[in-house]
């Protein structure tokens, strides 16, 4: 296996310059119009036009998880989360109503990189998404204009395509509805498109990912790390089997990744051994989780647990990752204080003549500024099976290095009287010693979270150390094996199956080391171990909704005996407790959202967190609508804008018919 990736990036440079500009993301997406630009038929005329476009996509999509705002205080993903159960928005220094998402998400919202940057992403994820279409179907439409390919390896560079599409078109139904499809790129712009069902979209892009297992080869014939190969497109087709309620499907899919594909879950320590940034302040046992998620081990060939890797290094393409700025508690703030009112802890660098290096946090754990808060779901009841917490599993240990409790930090003042003692949120007397404790004070997955900043180590007078950047690879996993185990549990759930989806959960708990193990499980305990392997890493808000909608489908009822109708389980609005999809019975269950209408008070002042059920899909922007000049897009329920006698297209083949209509 090659992990040279940035040399095929660097050999088809020019034509990744001009690929850029056709999928450049604009106001104007429906139009299509940036072809015209250049002539299409010269561009896409040979094998390396199209190797450059779907080269581009793979590199498209490190962008979702690491793309920064103006400011670079939070990434796309992080949108992800917040809408979530597992976090909230936790930046408290900014608008009071930052996350008062009930009554501040509207269509006519941008969203893109409001707030400079800090906020949500709503708009990216459009745009970005309607991007990486706009570059599959280029390959998708100039194909048969390239000489000399032989059908095998066109096929190979169309399934390829047809995993980018559907892997946009699956998440960006679940985040937005029913939204244009789009296959093709036309010659005239076109501005009278109207929506397809989202159901319609997953019916299309199962059918493509069907022919794409069987078109694109093994990783093993590919060569490179990041492009697309049969595993992923095999793992993609499960979700869009389990999307569309063919749960039998998506196991037999689910049985040939795991049994037959060639990859295993590592299960011993492999690749290279990295202490971490400061063994003497955060010491790290060497583990198979801390090994797992080690950049530098997410590439290489002994790693067989992976299925798609998007590579994150080299001067060619790297893209800093601020992760433990971004995902860490600010643990240094002033409104975190010792019992006697000192500071909690200070960031001394090296040539500072206080530093200690037991006490050195910054370059162990980061210096967080909790951007995205882990939720107190994600922190403790996340992780209690059999009714007890289990602190053994190596994703929530502390003692091994890879989980970080507050309570594990001490002051550094040397001044105060509790010098060298551990943090602890309250004083004796119970007064809060946290006084922010969304963004100050979190339990963390450090083993996800932490990257090298080299340019940071690499300078004596650095306190700030925020993530990987340059010199540092930050390479990320899209695809793994231990999310397939997952898949199944879910297929044989909604089968009836609920102890064979034990066995596959207690898979992943196994090589986890736990101590726990399920005899049997619900849906909500799928999605817990969901959130235990599989942070930062999954689309928790697309899963989350993905799921409601197997839920709705199998009339299988959630861990509190709810069941969903498939005609409104996303058609609904309202902030009460009641109803809902099983995303917003677990927002009601796990998160503060709606919990204090009055506000949330934390320095410097009131702070709201708000959740409407019609938040279960994002606004159709606004600006796509009024690009559609000559027809109407639907807007969702809930929304001004919503219309239920908006035509919408029942049937994918009625929207693509319609597609070459001018």
């Amino acid at each position: 296996m090659k992990i040279s990736i940035k040399n095929k990036y660097k050999k088809l440079l020019p034509l990744l310059a001009l690929t850029a500009l056709f999928s450049a993301c604009s106001k104007d997406f429906l139009e299509q119009d940036p072809l015209s630009f250049y002539e299409p038929e010269t561009t896409f005329s040979t094998e390396s036009g199209l190797q450059a476009t779907l080269a581009q996509c793979d590199k498209q999509l490190r962008n979702y998880y690491v793309h920064f705002g103006f400011s670079g205080v939070s990434v796309p993903m992080g949108t992800e989360y917040i809408f979530s159960d597992m976090a909230q928005y936790g930046k408290t220094d900014t608008s009071p109503t930052i996350a008062d998402y009930a009554n501040t998400i509207v269509p006519t919202g941008d969203f893109r990189r409001d707030a400079g940057g800090e906020s949500i992403y709503l708009g990216f994820f459009w745009d970005e998404g309607y991007s990486g279409i706009k570059s599959a179907n280029t390959v998708l439409t100039y194909i048969g204009n390239v000489k000399g390919l032989s059908e095998e390896v066109k096929n190979k560079y169309i399934g390829q395509a047809y995993f980018h599409r559907a892997f946009r078109y699956l998440h960006l139904v679940y985040q937005f509805g029913d939204i244009p499809l789009i296959t093709k790129v036309l010659s005239v712009p076109k501005q009278n498109y109207s929506s397809t069902k989202k159901e319609a979209i997953i019916e299309m892009i199962t059918a493509d990912m069907e022919k794409a297992v069987e078109w694109v080869p093994e990783q093993s014939k590919l060569g490179y790390v990041g492009m697309i190969s049969k595993g992923a497109c095999r793992q993609l087709l499960i979700k869009c089997y389990l999307a569309s309620g063919r749960f039998a499907d998506a196991e037999a899919q689910a049985n040939i990744l795991i049994n037959q594909s060639g990859y295993a879950l590592m299960q011993n320590n492999f690749g290279i051994f990295d202490p971490g940034g400061n063994p003497t302040a955060w010491p790290i046992t060497r583990n198979v989780v801390w090994d797992l998620h080690r950049p530098e081990n997410k590439v290489i060939a002994a790693n067989t647990e992976a299925i798609l890797v998007a590579p994150n290094g080299g001067a060619q393409s790297f893209l800093a990752f601020a992760s433990m700025r971004i995902y860490g508690p600010n643990w240094n703030d002033a409104n975190l204080v010792t019992p006697d009112g000192k500071k909690a802890a200070e960031r001394y660098p090296l040539n500072n003549a206080k530093y200690e290096a037991r006490f050195d946090y910054q370059r162990a754990l980061g210096r967080g500024i909790g951007t995205i808060s882990g939720s107190y779901y994600s922190q403790t009841p996340m992780w209690v099976v059999n009714n007890v917490e289990d602190k053994i599993d190596l994703r929530h240990n502390s003692t091994v290095g890879n989980w970080v409790n507050m309570e594990d930090l001490k002051y550094n003042d040397k001044t105060s009287a509790f010098y060298n003692t551990n943090f602890r949120m309250k004083a004796a007397n119970g007064s809060l010693l946290a006084k922010d404790s969304i963004r100050d004070w979190f339990d963390f997955p450090h083993y996800k979270i932490f990257y090298h900043d080299v340019v940071a180590e690499g300078n004596p007078a650095a306190n700030d150390f925020q993530g990987a950047t340059a010199g540092a690879s930050a390479h990320m996993y899209i695809y793994r094996l231990a999310e397939t185990y997952l898949l199944r549990a879910e297929a044989r759930f909604y089968q009836g199956n609920v102890s064979g989806a034990a066995q596959d959960v207690n898979v992943v708990r196994a090589r986890a080391k736990a101590s726990q193990m399920y005899s049997t499980v619900t849906i909500g305990d799928i999605c817990a171990e969901r959130g235990r392997e599989l942070y930062t890493e999954e689309w928790r808000n697309v899963e989350l909704k993905r799921i409601s909608h197997c839920l709705a489908l199998s009339g299988k009822p959630d861990e509190w005996g709810h069941t969903y109708s498939v005609n409104n389980w996303d058609k609904q609005s309202g902030k009460d407790a009641a109803g809902g999809s099983y995303w917003w019975q677990r927002i009601v269950h796990y998160t503060l959202y709606n919990k204090y209408p009055s506000g949330i008070s934390i320095a410097p002042g009131v702070k709201f967190y708000s959740m409407d059920k019609r938040n279960n899909y994002w606004p159709i922007p606004n600006y796509a609508i009024t690009a559609n000049i000559k027809g109407q897009l639907s807007q969702n329920f809930g929304y001004d804008g919503y219309n239920e006698s908006v035509k919408v297209w029942d049937k994918w083949q009625d929207a693509v018919e319609d597609e070459s209509k001018i």
